[in-house]
């Protein structure tokens, strides 16, 4: 395993983090633990949840497995977020969560979820900057981070502001270019920086030959190459990548194996190749999915996805998509009252109404 700085903190953090989102068997805890035994093992000490995955369930089977690391004496940081503003409703929030990861005192606590200057304007005047700070006074907390889902100079502005120990955001081989101003502000305030959706929401490992600009050696697989093309930038410290079942543990873990990172010049000219069209596919965080009209937006967004990735000429990717893989009536895109609603939670900043509409209209 590598391990890097986190910011000015004195952690030293394995590159390959372990993220509680994607639990194939969630209600089998022993099974859920022994994944994190497993990754562990083989030298990863960051792992990061919410209270928002699976519920609070991957927080309680996080409690499980972390005490089997403490058993086995084996090192972790625990990171995890929260949506609460005030401070009683934070506070609310972090001793449930303390009692569910059954440790005396978080890491990495997060603000979560920063979807726009205007909304971190709001929750500062709420005090979460001021209960946070309480916190790590009182050792409830280590270190104050933020999650933001900020693109271009929106998020440099965000992290510039210096209150900040960590970030953690969305960073991969298809949108790299809205994230990149990020490093700048990272590398100003010397900041610990983790990413998410490291595989584009599975557009990646699903569209490999869409990437081959990223791998080292023809053999090598695409995961591993969209892995190691983030390792390669210098400023990262953790890349968190969620797993299924415990073989994706083991096969991410071989990824680390044989690494050599790029040179400067070496990362440019793989960045350079990127196609200017792998910006602006949707993730699938499904955060838009509470349409007053019924659209059910993340299925709509995944099938233009499909138009940008597959559409053949003479083809219609997004109709096939909706009926074949949704069953979903494409007319339905049709109901969109343009209220907003959906732009508003977008992490990815995706014009939505405009491809509503064009979806609809059927020109697309």
């Amino acid at each position: 395993m590598l391990y890097r700085d986190y910011g000015t903190t004195g952690k030293k953090v394995s590159l390959l983090g372990f993220g509680g989102m994607r639990f194939g068997q969630i209600d089998d805890a022993e099974t859920c633990a022994r994944m994190m035994v497993t990754a562990a093992e083989g030298g990863v000490n960051y792992f990061d949840t919410a209270p928002g995955y699976f519920g609070t369930k991957s927080e309680e089977v996080f409690g499980k497995g972390l005490a089997e690391l403490r058993q086995r004496k084996l090192p972790y940081y625990v990171a995890t977020k929260t949506f609460a503003t005030t401070e009683k409703g934070i506070r609310t929030e972090i001793e449930g969560q303390l009692k569910r990861l059954n440790v005396p005192a978080i890491d990495f606590y997060h603000i979560w979820c920063i979807t726009s200057l205007a909304n971190w304007q709001e929750r500062k005047k709420d005090g979460v900057l001021e209960t946070f700070r309480k916190l790590k006074e009182e050792k409830l907390i280590n270190h104050i981070c933020v999650s933001s889902h900020l693109i271009k100079d929106e998020i440099k502005e965000l992290l510039l502001e210096g209150v900040f120990e960590g970030v953690l955001f969305g960073y991969s081989a298809y949108n790299f270019k809205t994230r990149e101003p990020a490093f700048d502000a990272i590398r100003a305030k010397k900041l610990g920086a983790v990413l998410m959706n490291p595989l584009g929401g599975g557009i990646i490992p699903q569209h490999p030959e869409l990437f081959e600009f990223l791998k080292h050696n023809p053999d090598e697989p695409i995961t591993h190459a969209a892995l190691r093309f983030l390792w390669d930038h210098r400023d990262i410290s953790v890349t968190l990548v969620g797993f299924n079942d415990e073989a994706q543990v083991k096969d991410t873990l071989s990824a680390i194996n044989g690494y050599t990172p790029r040179t400067e010049a070496e990362l440019a000219a793989v960045k350079a190749k990127a196609s200017a069209s792998f910006e602006g596919l949707c993730t699938g965080c499904a955060y838009c999915d509470d349409c007053p009209q019924g659209i059910p937006i993340p299925k709509f967004m995944d099938s233009y996805n499909q138009k940008l990735l597959n559409d053949k000429p003479n083809g219609n990717a997004i109709a096939d998509r909706l009926k074949g893989h949704w069953n979903v009536d494409i007319e339905k895109a049709k109901d969109c009252i343009e209220c907003g609603q959906c732009e508003s939670a977008c992490t990815q900043h995706i014009n939505i109404i405009e491809r509503l509409k064009a979806i609809g209209g059927k020109t697309a």
